[in-house]
């Protein structure tokens, strides 16, 4: 790896009742009135939220409320929040959730900072020049958006999924204790164990050459990952389960597994098309396209892939070193299959018709704008036929 960048300016507060903490650190990053932003019921019904406010009420810190956020965060709340934000003369914001929550701040963050639409950011890539700060209590191990710059919006109109990575998009501070990780429910927490897997094996999909150091990391990572998955799948209030999760999430997307720009994400585009039409859990998505785009790309470097299923996969290694890499993929599928996550399109509930698929692939390239992929180059009629081949299997 001939050259990278690593920046992690976020303050994290770990462990259990961390969220407690929330009030003193709004006022060290010099919040005066807050905009305490939430997804649906479960921060109700779980407390978490009265707690937040209850802190930010005994901290004389002004604070509003707006919820509603939803998997896949969208652009019409993030244009409510702005709107609110305004009204209300709020310069910091507080997330309360889990990544689509802290997504959808960061959006209002950006569109509170800058001139016209925020969606000019997301879908035309106009400069961000400023952005609220944002600061987070993280209630699910997945996205890592916590620690990293990236900010994900679908917009309703053509259902669109676009993103936004800024240096204006870290957020000050992250508080993570994993007991509040406990309520999310199996199939969103698998799914969000396979998005930590994938964050990784996004950057180490990679065509510099890699660190020994770095892939030594990403090995690490993905079997502790693949452990506690287990554990939790048997023991769902694993204290120690969730807690190497929700930090392996962190570790994941914050760059210390690999410099975001030099990864390969072609499953992510692939997969943000998906959840743009579908409206499909992130994770699950990712699981279903992932093997047909590693078969696909497998011979732009057999040894990448063989390298994964002997360190990650305990694979023995041999001298058909392709024989080897399909071996870790399958066993990759395998577990995916053992947490309940999908490794085609039919298990994910979605059969795709031809034109279905050409719409998938037009909006994945930007409209014939752009190609995608760092390990393999895919165009338009590359995206397509992994399509096909997630559509079929």
């Amino acid at each position: 790896m001939d050259h990278f960048i690593f920046h992690a300016p976020t303050k994290i507060i770990f462990g259990k009742n961390s969220e407690l903490q929330c009030a003193h650190l709004l006022r060290e990053f010099g919040a005066h009135k807050v905009l305490v932003h939430y997804g649906g019921n479960s921060a109700l019904r779980s407390g978490l939220l009265h707690r937040i406010c209850q802190c930010l009420q005994e901290a004389d810190i002004p604070y509003v409320t707006l919820g509603g956020v939803k998997p896949n965060p969208r652009l019409s709340k993030v244009r409510e929040g702005i709107a609110l934000a305004q009204q209300e003369d709020v310069d910091f914001l507080l997330a309360v959730g889990g990544g689509s929550v802290i997504d959808s701040a960061k959006a209002i963050a950006y569109g509170c900072a800058n001139e016209g639409d925020v969606w000019e950011y997301y879908a035309k890539k106009k400069t961000v020049r400023a952005a609220l700060p944002v600061g987070c209590v993280a209630t699910m191990a997945a996205a890592g958006s916590e620690m990293s710059n990236s900010s994900v919006i679908t917009n309703e109109d053509r259902w669109l999924k676009r993103g936004l990575s800024s240096s204006f998009g870290y957020c000050r501070f992250a508080i993570l204790n994993p007991e509040l990780t406990v309520t999310v429910p199996p199939y969103q927490t698998m799914s969000g164990c396979t998005d930590i897997l994938m964050h990784t094996l996004e950057r180490y999909f990679t065509r510099e050459t890699p660190m020994e150091l770095v892939d030594g990391i990403s090995y690490a990572l993905m079997k502790d990952v693949i452990k506690y998955a287990r554990i939790l799948q048997n023991d769902p209030r694993n204290y120690t389960a969730r807690a190497e999760i929700l930090w392996a999430s962190e570790l994941s997307h914050n760059g210390v597994s690999g410099d975001r720009s030099l990864g390969d994400w072609a499953c992510h585009q692939l997969e943000h098309e998906l959840s743009g039409m579908f409206d499909v859990a992130h994770g699950a998505g990712l699981a279903a396209v992932w093997g047909s785009w590693a078969r696909y790309v497998l011979d732009a470097d057999p040894a990448r892939f063989a390298q994964l299923a002997i360190h990650v996969w305990d694979i023995p290694a041999c001298d058909d070193v392709r024989a080897c890499a399909l071996q870790g993929i399958e066993a990759m599928e395998t577990f995916f299959s053992q947490i309940g996550m999908p490794i085609c399109l039919p298990q994910l509930g979605i059969s795709l018709t031809d034109a279905q698929i050409d719409e998938l692939a037009e909006k994945c390239t930007f409209f014939r704008q752009r190609t995608i992929g760092g390990f393999r180059t895919l165009d338009l009629e590359d995206i397509r036929r992994i399509y096909h081949a997630a559509n079929q299997r």
